[in-house]
């Protein structure tokens, strides 16, 4: 079966845009609530174990756009602690494809492990990158 399980802020437009690409490619997407999951610590940490800690963070939360918190002044278990307890700061979607768990929406490798062209450019507006300079305060 084509699944594809996908963690989303629900009402996230950006979310909902991605979804539908997935859907459109004859997936079969299920979605589940972002904020409101089960995860533990180990759980979430399949899902970022790739990427740097700061790119974990959701740079559209408020409390990193307002510059409350910055993701670079975060160690790995200290990153997990908070984004567990505070969910919105997570970069999403949050997605499981067969084996593969992948946190943000990546068009290249979702295309690849898919084996699929998305049919128009995919929004990831809430999943960019963090552009963060490592020496900055």
């Amino acid at each position: 079966m084509k699944l594809v399980i996908f963690y989303e802020k629900p009402g996230c437009a950006t979310n909902t845009k991605q979804k539908k690409s997935i859907r459109d490619a004859g997936y079969f997407v299920i979605e589940r609530d972002l904020l409101n999951n089960e995860m533990d610590k180990e759980m979430l940490y399949e899902f970022v174990k790739d990427k740097p800690v700061h790119e974990w963070f959701n740079v559209n939360a408020p409390k990193i756009k307002s510059k409350e918190i910055n993701p670079l002044s975060f160690s790995k278990d200290e990153a997990l602690e908070l984004i567990l307890k505070e969910p919105i700061l997570i970069k999403r979607p949050l997605m499981v494809i067969g084996d593969n768990k992948i946190c943000g929406f990546d068009s290249e490798r979702i295309e690849k492990i898919l084996n699929i062209k998305f049919q128009t450019k995919v929004s990831t507006e809430c999943s960019s990158k963090l552009h963060f300079c490592p020496t900055s305060a």
